[in-house]
């Protein structure tokens, strides 16, 4: 942690090829499936796979309390990297999430480095929740690898079981 932002990281290693991972990542509808607490919704741009501008907004709570968390898509390289500039009142700074190939499939990460507010108190605070925000994003990260693993992530790709055939994207 250096200055007024704060950086927490987690990984998770999936069976899966990095491209089914990234699809999955990326997909708004499928984040709602494996985000802990998330609900995601497009403001601007593309709907299913947000590019590079896409505006978006996250409802992030628990009990119906939470923080709306507005963002913008800066970078976009499938099937390996996506960032998004938090832009909200509360929460700045940078989410990043990659995947890469390990040999045997995929590591997933999911990173955020944020502005702190509150000068010496933002930063006390952070250290004490950082042990809570990595294990919230560890088991976020193992949702989606068992929604890869199981077939029902990414939404886009599910069989349709009135009929048998796949899903229209």
């Amino acid at each position: 942690m250096t200055g007024r932002r704060a950086a927490v990281y987690a990984s998770v290693d999936v069976a899966a090829p990095v491209e089914v991972v990234f699809a999955a990542m990326v997909e708004l509808a499928s984040q709602d499936e494996w985000m802990l607490g998330t609900h995601l919704f497009p403001l601007d741009g593309d709907v299913k796979m947000p590019g590079v501008g896409s505006r978006m907004a996250a409802l992030t709570g628990i009990g119906g309390l939470g923080v709306l968390d507005t963002m913008i898509v800066s970078v976009y390289e499938p099937p390996h990297r996506w960032e998004v500039q938090h832009t909200g009142g509360l929460i700045k700074g940078l989410g990043i999430f990659a995947v890469t190939s390990n040999g045997g499939g995929s590591t997933v990460t999911w990173g955020e480095e944020l502005d702190l507010p509150l000068g010496a108190v933002g930063r006390i605070g952070f250290a004490a929740m950082k042990p809570l925000v990595r294990w919230g994003l560890t088991h976020s990260l193992r949702r989606l690898a068992a929604g890869v693993l199981d077939g029902s992530l990414p939404i886009g790709t599910r069989p349709d079981l009135s009929d048998g055939r796949p899903a229209k994207p």
